[in-house]
């Protein structure tokens, strides 16, 4: 069986990754690749919706292709908890509804840096994320970062809310299910996250950077292969890759 796949920000670095992807497997086709000048009508008749574009035009995109009845995986940044909530909330009530996987991040090594984290949260109270992206890039706190501050608030049930003293002061980062994240945008960085957790005496640093594009590739393609027959709606590539975390979904 062949995969449709319509490709939304098909012009923009990682919208050029997948239609290489596309391109080069033999269970991919390229139903479409559509730009910030494309109708959205050109989504119908794909099985799976690849969203690769930018925050403001995510939400329209998600919604063209559940109103078509095309499963689509989406990884744009900038989904918070309560906005994928509605997301659910919108699918559960269609019928025959298709599949939405959110994925923060292709990266297989990045999510399993962000399981590694959950895995020792309740084990320490002092955690905070610092983050790193290029210049390019428009949101922040990332959408790694902040799923990984979910995963560890999830994590940690009874232990409760991490320690994060004078968090009202602005240098202290932003506060995401209560864990500081710090966020750089500068040249010469791609992507680049560490979770650092302290404890008495100790601190255990779980760092993951990626340095080139090509990490990115085994998660694309996962995803797209799961989305064709998926169902309602799905968060994070670690569901994905069989990583069941406290706090997943």
């Amino acid at each position: 069986m062949t995969i449709r796949v319509a490709v939304a920000g098909a012009t923009g670095k990682m919208g050029q990754l997948a239609r290489r992807l596309i391109d080069e497997a033999d269970d991919l086709e390229l139903h479409a690749a559509l730009d910030s000048r494309s109708s959205l009508d050109e989504l119908a008749g794909a099985d799976v919706v690849l969203d690769v574009t930018h925050p403001a035009a995510s939400p329209a995109i998600v919604e063209a292709a559940i109103e078509a009845g095309v499963s689509v995986v989406v990884g744009t940044s900038g989904w918070s908890r309560e906005r994928i909530a509605e997301v659910e909330r919108r699918v559960r009530d269609l019928d025959d509804a298709p599949g939405v996987i959110f994925v923060p991040n292709f990266s297989v090594g990045s999510v399993l840096g962000s399981a590694f984290a959950a895995l020792a949260a309740d084990h320490f109270d002092s955690i905070e994320i610092v983050e790193g992206h290029h210049a390019g890039k428009v949101d922040s706190p990332s959408g790694t970062a902040v799923r990984t501050a979910e995963l560890i608030a999830g994590a940690r049930g009874e232990e409760g809310p991490v320690a994060a003293p004078h968090a009202d002061q602005r240098a202290r980062g932003q506060l995401v299910s209560g864990v500081p994240i710090h966020s750089m945008r500068m040249a010469g960085l791609l992507a680049d996250q560490r979770v650092v957790l302290g404890g008495e005496g100790e601190t255990l640093t779980i760092q993951h950077t990626t340095i080139a594009p090509t990490a990115y590739e085994k998660g694309i393609l996962l995803a797209l292969r799961r989305a064709a027959s998926a169902e309602g709606v799905t968060v994070g590539l670690d569901a994905l890759l069989g990583l069941h975390l406290p706090g997943t979904r």
